[in-house]
């Protein structure tokens, strides 16, 4: 990121907020980095040997409104976390006003396409949870405070924008039963176990043996 984004930023806003238009912003484009992290793998090496393992419960009693308010501003900077989350991972953004993204370029993770995202099918380009929130019910989530099961729905951390496309196919699914495209293997599993290890979130042995493969990509 050049170091005139912010004043940019600050003035196309103000330019934005005066006309009601859209304006382009440089997007940070960082959050679907698939250059290898040996140091983050190592850590994340150790920290998945720490995770407990558990079969899946039953799913009885879930629905997406047991993690609380939908694309909540839990860090209070004025945008939503799907808006937050756009801007983070798309490039080239256009933006009306402050927060909402209208317009963009994805680099897909999961599936090493470029997706132009336009806020008139918005649909194209999903936020992923990267550990599902159904999987997580199964997990253990189910006897988590609701405050603690909104957090971790809304937590930056967890949040991926991806293609419409795999997102589907992935559905609530670990890394045992579904995994994205070869190049993005290894900064997943990092951000997966980093997840799991911040919510004390065990994983099934299919997902470890899955995750720990996925490492040897790094």
């Amino acid at each position: 990121m050049t170091r005139w984004l912010p004043a940019l930023a600050a003035g196309t806003a103000l330019a934005a907020a005066l006309t009601g238009c859209a304006v382009e912003v440089e997007g940070t484009g960082g959050g679907t980095d698939r250059t290898p992290d040996r140091r983050g793998a190592a850590a994340a090496r150790a920290d998945l040997k720490d995770l407990r393992t558990a079969a899946e419960g039953s799913g009885s009693g879930y629905e997406r409104e047991r993690f609380g308010v939908r694309w909540k501003d839990i860090d209070r900077n004025g945008c939503d976390q799907r808006n937050d989350v756009l801007a983070r991972d798309l490039e080239k953004i256009e933006k009306r006003g402050d927060c909402v993204v209208v317009s963009g370029l994805l680099h897909d993770p999961y599936s090493g396409k470029d997706i132009t995202f336009s806020k008139s099918d918005a649909d194209e380009v999903q936020i992923d949870h990267l550990y599902p929130l159904a999987l997580a019910w199964r997990m253990g989530a189910d006897d988590w405070p609701a405050d603690r099961r909104e957090r971790f729905a809304n937590d930056h951390d967890n949040l991926l924008a991806v293609w419409g496309v795999p997102n589907r196919q992935k559905s609530d699914s670990g890394p045992g039963e579904w995994k994205p495209q070869r190049d993005f293997q290894c900064t997943y599993a990092i951000r997966y176990i980093a997840v799991a290890d911040e919510y004390a979130l065990p994983v099934t042995r299919t997902d470890r043996t899955a995750l720990d493969g996925f490492l040897d990509r790094c």
